[in-house]
């Protein structure tokens, strides 16, 4: 699981004369920067946007899905059974489906090409993800956190806000982490919906170096390390609040 890793690390510092030597060379000796400098020159913009569409899809992403999940979880609406039951269906979907019905859509709106339309069409892979990991964690929540805040006076939205987020860290750092690395590694929808666009992700940065007659893969391989580094950070961090996170709701008292 790990070679493919190494060989990314190995091949961005690999020289192009280098490439095809046979047998290939396990570790480069005679070493380049070559293609870390054509990161540095090229492809900090594209950097940038992944950076603005990640966080921007984790913001939409917890804006929608932990108000859903809270209300499936404790106010427990008609048909609730029914919508969790569609959003595990919708993550069934295959992307490309989804992202010719947004091509369509937004280009008959006019925003094809746009930074809010690919964070809208990222987040529609996130939201039903978040909402059944916010219903589960909060499903395990004591009913007598809600109770106590209604005795003394909070509104519903004031109960969820100030009582239900506060101890549902663990969820949210879950659903931000993956919200964000699905925008960051996504391809599809930027492919489809931003590949006209000013301002396009790094898996279109990356897509760039590949042409007919020019594959310069120690720079495709130096932009995959370094955008591997936010996500490889991110797990490591957050890795004991995703355990958490995914495992809660499983096992009740």
């Amino acid at each position: 699981m790990l070679f493919p890793i190494y060989w990314m690390i190995n091949v961005s510092f690999t020289k192009d004369t280098d490439m095809r030597a046979d047998p290939p060379h396990l570790f480069p000796f005679n070493g380049t920067l070559e293609g870390y400098r054509a990161v540095l020159d090229q492809q900090l913009p594209y950097l940038g946007t992944s950076l603005i569409v990640g966080i921007g899809t984790v913001v939409l992403t917890l804006m929608l899905s932990a108000p859903a999940g809270f209300a499936l979880a404790k106010l427990r609406p008609a048909g609730g059974g029914a919508l969790s039951f569609v959003l595990l269906i919708a993550q069934m979907i295959p992307g490309i489906i989804m992202a010719m019905g947004f091509y369509a859509i937004y280009l008959r709106l006019g925003v094809l090409n746009t930074l809010p339309a690919l964070i809208l069409a990222d987040s529609t892979i996130a939201v039903p993800f978040g909402v059944l990991i916010f219903t589960a964690f909060m499903s395990g929540l004591p009913d007598e956190l809600i109770n106590a805040a209604r005795i003394d006076g909070a509104s519903t939205w004031r109960t969820f806000v100030s009582v239900i987020l506060p101890v549902s860290r663990n969820a949210i750092v879950t659903v931000s982490l993956f919200a964000f690395l699905w925008a960051w590694s996504d391809f599809v929808f930027a492919s489809t919906l931003a590949g006209g666009a000013d301002h396009q992700p790094i898996t279109l940065g990356i897509y760039q170096y590949i042409g007919n007659n020019n594959q310069q893969w120690n720079a495709i391989m130096a932009t995959a390390v370094i955008a591997s580094i936010p996500a490889t950070l991110l797990l490591i961090i957050a890795q004991r609040y995703v355990a958490a996170g995914v495992t809660a709701g499983a096992v009740k008292d």
